[in-house]
């Protein structure tokens, strides 16, 4: 399958081709529901997509590779590199990520200020554990989130202006986002992270410390029940929004993205 669909995305060089296939094991191996979505989509289509996923996750992996000993400064120094290599005009055919995602933007003339948001953001991990508000939380979801659905966009195709699509992109990539963040409460206290406004989690009584307690006990607490349930409420107002999106997009890829919407939001 993965020939036909490099054959039909226009991919013939040898050394290219390779760099699509890994993206696409990438993808297969750590994004899995991502990657079940992607399959509704074009042959022509999927090659695009997985080497996004796959910038996405070199960059996470240089942030959280619980197998590294590698500290902060030495991550903020390959986050940089990447940064560079990314941005200094060569194909780097000899890393298969960057090449892969490289070829992609020019193909599909996706924005490469897209590409600057997100690593912003992702620098931002390296520092930054808690948001003290809704606001700070949605400017680092700028480059972690919404500039993912806008780097989608020029693949999935629209049947009007794209710039009429974007909003909705936009809320798209960030109710998925909010998602993995109530999903993986747990896992991100173990990074010392809390990806849940600090202000909204206060009004129920919850803070920093009732979240440890309940990550190291093992235990849960009706006040943290309450809070990520409203929590639970503002996300699917999120996804409401951005379901009027779907039929923005070229016919061919909504039911992908109908399947990615039904996947998270349930």
């Amino acid at each position: 399958m993965i020939h036909t669909e490099l054959h039909a995305a226009g991919v013939h060089d040898a050394q290219l081709r390779e760099s699509y296939r890994y993206c696409r094991r990438l993808n297969a191996q750590h994004g899995r529901t991502f990657f079940l979505a992607t399959r509704l989509l074009a042959p022509s289509q999927r090659p695009a997509v997985h080497a996004l996923y796959g910038f996405a996750r070199y960059a996470d992996d240089i942030l959280d590779d619980l197998d590294s000993d590698a500290d902060t400064a030495e991550r903020a120094r390959r986050l940089e590199q990447l940064a560079a290599k990314f941005f200094d005009g060569a194909d780097h055919s000899d890393d298969p990520v960057l090449a892969a995602v490289l070829h992609t933007a020019r193909t599909y003339r996706i924005p490469l200020n897209l590409f600057d948001d997100f690593l912003a953001s992702m620098r931002m991990d390296l520092t930054v554990t808690d948001y003290p508000d809704r606001a700070a939380l949605n400017g680092y979801m700028r480059g972690s989130a919404e500039v993912i659905g806008l780097q989608m966009l020029p693949i999935l195709g629209t049947v009007g202006p794209r710039s009429a699509a974007e909003p909705y992109a936009e809320a798209l990539g960030t109710a998925f986002q909010l998602t993995n963040f109530l999903r993986d409460v747990n896992e991100d206290l173990s990074r010392n992270r809390v990806y849940l406004p600090a202000d909204e989690l206060a009004a129920f009584g919850v803070d920093r410390q009732l979240l440890m307690w309940c990550h190291r006990s093992g235990r849960t607490d009706p006040r943290v029940r309450s809070a990520l349930a409203a929590q639970h409420d503002i996300t699917r107002g999120v996804y409401r929004e951005a379901r009027k999106g779907i039929a923005l997009l070229a016919p061919a890829s909504r039911p992908c993205v109908s399947a990615a919407f039904t996947l998270y939001s349930e």
